[in-house]
């Protein structure tokens, strides 16, 4: 997701320390699923070090093998299946019914698309450094149409949030994925490590946002924080 295994590892360190932050900002458990994704992000920046290294003849083969293996899992099939899983989490008890049905269509693509990457690990994952990038390739005969729907599943999903957070989140990887996937084709840098770095300070704003609705209580009002009361008799 960088451009060296140095910047991968200062890279990941940062945003798992964001996604620490992330999870213990959480207010509401259904908000848990997507406020995981900067930790997965930045574990997924370590992995690559390792990876980085691997092709370098820097680790052990079984080493270079299990890093490409889980920098994969979490690339292909992990964040198809996660992200529109984790809007649909989030979203679902304020949600009107139309956009409860459009968020499970997006995650029923990316099911399929997760489903269709995991079967394509399955021939093996292939790594080589050009330039300033790692790339990879699994067996797909037609990614076209896999790559179209990994995009649909998850920036679709967060763009028809209804969330002012998630939107932004989800216009900023639109972007950010044409300009880092550009960067990475001519194999020029891999700037992925900074985009992951930005989506995961959104999705802490996201967390922390005083707007955001807290916990519904037992009695099915907004939950609050209970006030401590003092009484004194005379």
């Amino acid at each position: 997701m960088c451009w060296s295994p140095t910047a991968d590892i200062t890279a990941g360190t940062v945003v798992s320390a964001v996604g620490i932050a992330t999870l213990a900002s959480v207010r509401r458990p259904r908000d848990i699923p997507l406020a995981t994704l900067p930790l997965v992000l930045g574990f997924h920046q370590l992995v690559e070090a390792f990876v980085w290294r691997g092709e370098l003849g820097q680790t052990a083969p079984g080493t270079a093998e299990l890093a490409r293996n889980i920098w994969a899992f979490i690339a292909f099939p992990l964040l198809p299946f996660l992200v529109p899983l984790g809007v649909l989490v989030a979203m679902w008890p304020q949600a009107s019914r139309n956009r409860r049905i459009v968020l499970g269509g997006f995650f029923a693509v990316g099911a399929v698309v997760a489903g269709l990457l995991l079967d394509a690990m399955s021939s093996g994952v292939r790594a080589e450094i050009h330039g300033h990038t790692v790339q990879y390739a699994i067996g797909i005969p037609n990614p076209h149409p896999v790559i179209a729907g990994y995009l649909v599943a998850t920036l679709g999903a967060l763009l028809a949030s209804g969330d002012r957070w998630l939107v932004r989140f989800g216009a900023v990887g639109a972007v950010g994925a044409l300009v880092c996937g550009w960067l990475w084709t001519v194999e020029f840098a891999s700037t992925w490590c900074a985009l992951a770095a930005l989506v995961s300070m959104l999705l802490l704003a996201w967390v922390r946002d005083p707007r955001t609705p807290p916990a519904l209580g037992a009695d099915g009002a907004p939950g609050r924080r209970p006030r401590l009361r003092l009484s004194v008799r005379h």
